[in-house]
C-alpha cells in the first residue's frame, strides 16, 4: 500500500512539473551590439562612431509553440542611429519539417533562403544565472578553434528554440552572447499564451527562395575575393 502511495505521489509530482512548463508564448529580446568589437578589424569604425554610441540596442520578438518559432525585429517608428551597421533578419524554425527559413537584410536588399535546422554541438555546464525571472543554465558552442558562443537556457520553457537560428538545448534559450561580448541577446519579458500560426509561419512570397547552399555559392562568387567576405559569409550561414 505504501509503495502504491509513493508511486501515485511521484506521478502527481511529475504531472505537476509538466503542467508548469510553458509551451507557447512570446519573448521580448534586447540585443546589444558593441560596434567597436563587431567591426574590430575595420579601421573606419572609431572614426565614424563615437565612444558614447558604440553600443547599439535593438529589440526582437520570439513567438513560439512546441514545434514552431519565429524571431523578428520589433516594429519601431523611431529613427535609429547607425541602423545599417546591424542586421534585422527574420528567422522561422519548424521542427516537424526540420527546416529554418530566413529573411535576411543584405545591404538593404531582402534575401530569402531555407536550410535544415542548425543543430549545434553544445557543452552544458553547471553555471547558472537568472534571466527575466527564470533560472537558466549555461551552455557553450565552439564555433571554431578560437571562438565560443555562450547560451543560457531555461527548462521551464520546454520549446528548444532561441534567438536567430539557435536551437537544440533542453529548453528555451533566454540569453546568447559571443565570447568577446560583441553581440549579446537577453530576454527582457516573457508572456505565456497560445500563438496563432500567422505569426509562427513565414509569410507567403513570390520572391526567389534560395537553398543555403545556393546562396552561399552566389555570395562566394560575387564577393569571395574581398578580404572581409569569409567572416561575413560565416556569420550569415554558420552563426546567426
Amino acid at each position: 500500500m505504501k509503495l502504491q502511495i509513493r508511486i501515485l505521489l511521484s506521478i502527481l509530482l511529475l504531472s505537476g512539473i509538466a503542467s508548469a512548463q510553458i509551451t507557447s508564448g512570446k519573448i521580448l529580446f534586447e540585443r546589444k551590439t558593441n560596434l567597436y568589437k563587431r567591426f574590430k578589424n575595420e579601421d573606419w569604425v572609431t572614426n565614424w562612431v563615437k565612444e558614447s554610441d558604440k553600443t547599439k540596442v535593438d529589440e526582437f520578438e520570439l513567438f513560439f509553440n512546441d514545434s514552431l518559432a519565429s524571431f523578428r525585429a520589433k516594429e519601431n517608428d523611431e529613427k535609429e542611429n547607425y541602423s545599417w551597421m546591424t542586421s534585422k533578419s527574420s528567422t522561422y524554425q519548424n521542427v516537424p519539417s526540420n527546416t529554418t527559413y530566413a529573411i535576411k537584410d543584405i545591404w538593404g536588399n531582402k534575401v530569402i533562403f531555407s536550410d535544415t535546422l542548425h543543430r549545434r554541438k553544445w557543452k552544458i555546464t553547471d553555471s547558472n544565472r537568472t534571466i527575466a525571472g527564470f533560472n537558466c543554465r549555461k551552455a557553450i558552442w565552439m564555433q571554431n578553434d578560437t571562438t565560443r558562443i555562450y547560451a543560457w537556457y531555461c527548462n521551464e520553457i520546454s520549446s528548444d528554440f532561441g534567438p536567430e537560428s539557435f536551437c537544440g538545448l533542453p529548453g528555451m534559450i533566454l540569453g546568447l552572447a559571443t565570447e568577446d561580448g560583441g553581440v549579446i541577446y537577453f530576454a527582457k519579458s516573457i508572456e505565456q499564451g497560445k500563438q496563432d500560426l500567422s505569426v509562427l509561419l513565414p509569410p507567403k512570397t513570390k520572391e526567389k527562395i534560395f537553398t543555403a547552399k545556393e546562396l552561399k555559392a552566389k555570395f562566394q562568387k560575387e564577393y569571395g575575393k574581398e578580404k572581409w567576405s569569409k567572416d561575413w559569409i560565416t556569420n550569415i550561414f554558420d552563426v546567426w
